[in-house]
């Protein structure tokens, strides 16, 4: 029967029509095809398989603050060259790059905003500049945020997207582990708020710091979490590690975050955490 029977050949490669990247994607998690467009608009979430798909840091102002509200601070800072550093290429070359490339002198965004009408003083990191790395910037720019909360009686929120510690500085990336963490301090001893937001991935330095020390620790589903990287880890004990290991859902079964949150869900749970922790937010005019 002619239905059994393939008559037309296959296209040849010449053929077939390209599909612009600009208009469709694959899904790292489950392989399914997604419209760019309708997958901007579902936050860079797969509708498939809910895999989270990395998303600027301006998406991220735009998703949990309330609209106009968020004003940018310390934007001049700029990191320097204390240590001459050169390996591949020298370090302030790839500042110059990495400034070139994203737009902004580092790999932090801080600022005030409201969040359902409620005060924060906020960081937001950014993979894109150097990984994410926290150098003497980015430890300068979260610490002033948490000095700004306590000046202002604000909430903290600072979402983590990081290696780890800029090695590019020495010392000067690791004294920031402590200068963070003694801001974090401060709060806690006055009772201030600090919601930690962990994104895929956070890890060392900033992992061992302020990352894991919120009064709520968010991560959003799949991210990797940890100090030193699950290859690294096995080549050193020499044994295999489990399924899943230093992703989101793992952490959360252990003990080490306190919620596994969909990104498209963020904003309504920490309004909610913000709500149970401060109040109802007061009039402007209170």
């Amino acid at each position: 029967m002619a239905w059994f029977r393939k008559d037309k050949k296959p296209l040849k490669k010449e053929d077939k029509r390209d599909v612009p990247s600009d208009v469709f994607d694959k899904c790292d998690g489950c392989g399914e095809i997604l419209y760019v467009e309708a997958f901007a608009q579902n936050l860079n979430v797969c509708p498939s398989c809910g895999f989270h798909f990395r998303l600027p840091v301006e998406k991220y102002i735009d998703l949990l603050f309330d609209a106009g509200t968020f004003e940018e601070m310390d934007a001049h800072l700029r990191s320097a060259d204390p240590l001459g550093f050169e390996d591949l290429k020298r370090y302030s070359d790839r500042i110059v790059a990495a400034e070139q490339k994203v737009g902004r002198n580092d790999a932090v965004v801080s600022g005030v905003a409201t969040l359902d009408g409620h005060p924060v003083a906020a960081a937001l990191m950014d993979f894109r500049f150097i990984g994410g790395s926290m150098g003497s910037v980015v430890g300068e720019k979260i610490a002033r945020a948490g000095r700004r909360a306590l000046e202002d009686r604000r909430a903290l929120l600072v979402l983590s997207q990081s290696g780890g510690a800029r090695m590019m500085e020495g010392i000067y990336s690791l004294m920031q582990m402590a200068k963070t963490s003694a801001v974090l301090a401060r709060m806690h001893e006055e009772g201030l708020p600090f919601v930690s937001l962990l994104t895929h991935p956070t890890t060392g330095g900033v992992t061992a710091s302020y990352a894991m020390l919120g009064d709520v620790n968010i991560a959003e589903p799949g991210a990797l979490i940890g100090f030193a990287g699950p290859r690294v880890i096995e080549e050193t004990i020499k044994q295999e590690l489990p399924d899943g290991f230093q992703r989101s859902e793992f952490l959360l079964r252990h003990g080490m975050v306190d919620r596994v949150v969909d990104r498209r869900e963020l904003r309504a749970e920490i309004a909610t955490l913000l709500h149970h922790m401060v109040g109802e937010p007061q009039p402007a005019d209170a």
